[in-house]
């Protein structure tokens, strides 16, 4: 009788449902985890300036960042990013960032994302 020298790797169905689970999990955690940390530090530097400049509040604008991030794509808040910066530009192209129906949409979704990191982390 020959035996057979391939190893054959038998996952247990119990082992096979777990790394599945895990798998749907990490995709919402890649997601929240697509922001530069130089976005990061930007927006809790923002946030400090506005809220106080100690550990706490530290803490609290890091977290906010981390909501965000979990709520709104990467994508999504650089285009944000741009249309609260145009906001105040005067002219045609204000007037475009300001009236952009789309753009507004995206801006009244971060302030939500941030509504809701206010609510858990302050």
């Amino acid at each position: 009788m020959r035996h057979n020298n391939k190893m054959h790797h038998v996952i247990p169905r119990s082992a096979a449902i777990a790394l599945a689970g895990g798998l749907m999990f990490a995709a919402p955690l890649a997601l929240a985890n697509d922001y530069p940390t130089s976005t990061r530090v930007d927006y809790v530097l923002g946030c400090m300036a506005a809220n106080g400049q100690n550990h706490l509040v530290m803490q609290q604008c890091s977290c906010s960042i981390d909501v965000i991030a979990e709520l709104i794509p990467y994508e999504e808040y650089e285009s944000v990013e741009t249309v609260m910066r145009m906001n105040d530009q005067r002219g045609e192209l204000g007037v475009l960032f300001r009236t952009e129906r789309g753009l507004q949409d995206q801006l009244r979704q971060f302030r939500s994302a941030q509504a809701e990191a206010d609510l858990r982390c302050f």
